[in-house]
């Protein structure tokens, strides 16, 4: 599974509330460990599902936000593409782009449709008879 870290917003105001959030965040299937920095808590773990996280916390403690969650996964895939957009601004340079002529693909238009609606001889006659 992939490590990830959470950091969810919660109003906490006494240490009650604190080692609630913890339990409640530790209990969780997945979770290595768990912190509190100031008002917010961090959950790092594998294969998280963080919506449930914070929906739990949401119905338990009240007010739960979710602020970020990024992976291991993340940070790696970053370093390998800032390498490649080094790599290919150095190629760009020695090569010429080329240029292709332009095809137009036109529809045909479509048939015109034809309305027309019958009048009778006698305008104030009975249409059922």
């Amino acid at each position: 599974m992939v490590k990830q870290k959470i950091v969810i917003n919660l109003s906490i105001n006494d240490a009650r509330r604190r080692t609630k959030a913890l339990k409640i965040a530790a209990g969780m299937d997945g979770i290595i460990s768990t912190s509190i920095d100031g008002d917010n808590i961090v959950v790092e773990g594998d294969g998280i599902d963080s919506v449930a996280l914070t929906t739990v916390l949401r119905k338990k403690l009240g007010c739960a936000n979710l602020i970020s969650v990024t992976s291991d996964d993340d940070k790696k895939e970053e370093k390998k593409e800032e390498k490649k957009e080094e790599k290919s601004d150095s190629e760009a340079k020695s090569v010429q782009p080329v240029v292709l002529p332009h095809y137009y693909a036109v529809a045909p238009p479509y048939p015109y449709q034809y309305c027309y609606y019958e009048v009778s001889k006698y305008p104030d006659s009975c249409s059922i008879m």
